[in-house]
């Protein structure tokens, strides 16, 4: 993780493009339910669990990492929760995803200008990654490429924010794998 005023990482998964926009309530259309949403009538498949092994074959979950880097939170959030339910919703690569799917919610609630959303989701990403560190007992270094330990210390420090971001961007912070 390094701070927004580097150029942002090489993009995990080029290819695949990015949403026409990043959704905001009141701002932009619902991707799924309205009409003129971005992803309006896209049928998508349920992905495949992603193997924390060889992560970076899992392209829903470095799609989830371009979103999330470029500032589509919600759209992040959307990725990784099909990764999340795909692994049944429990379990140490669940509650992995779990944790990033309430980053990319804090992210939400921050350009939505929610300081309260955006404490109450980082919070929750901050439990939900130090009860993965727990499961994960003596292993340490990156799981599916990012540091854990790391992404708890942004989650405390966005949980203890006293403002919910200026509805533009959110975080001075982007998810680099090793």
């Amino acid at each position: 993780m390094a701070a927004n005023s580097a150029p942002p990482p090489p993009r995990m998964v080029p290819d695949r493009p990015f949403p026409s926009y990043a959704y905001r309530p009141g701002h932009t259309p619902h991707p799924t339910r309205d009409p003129d949403g971005h992803s309006y009538g896209a049928e998508a498949g349920p992905p495949d669990p992603p193997d924390p092994e060889h992560w970076r074959a899992c392209a829903d979950y470095l799609y989830g990492i371009d979103l999330f880097n470029h500032g589509y939170y919600w759209e992040a959030h959307e990725a990784w929760e099909g990764l999340w339910v795909a692994c049944g919703r429990e379990g140490r690569a669940a509650t992995y995803l779990q944790a990033l799917i309430n980053l990319a919610a804090a992210g939400f609630k921050s350009r939505m200008g929610s300081a309260r959303g955006m404490s109450a989701n980082a919070a929750t990403a901050l439990r939900l990654l130090q009860s993965f560190e727990a499961q994960r007992e003596h292993h340490r270094g990156p799981y599916m490429g990012l540091d854990t330990r790391a992404l708890a210390d942004v989650a405390a420090k966005l949980s203890a924010a006293p403002s919910g971001g200026d509805g533009a961007s959110a975080f001075d912070f982007m998810l680099r794998p090793e």
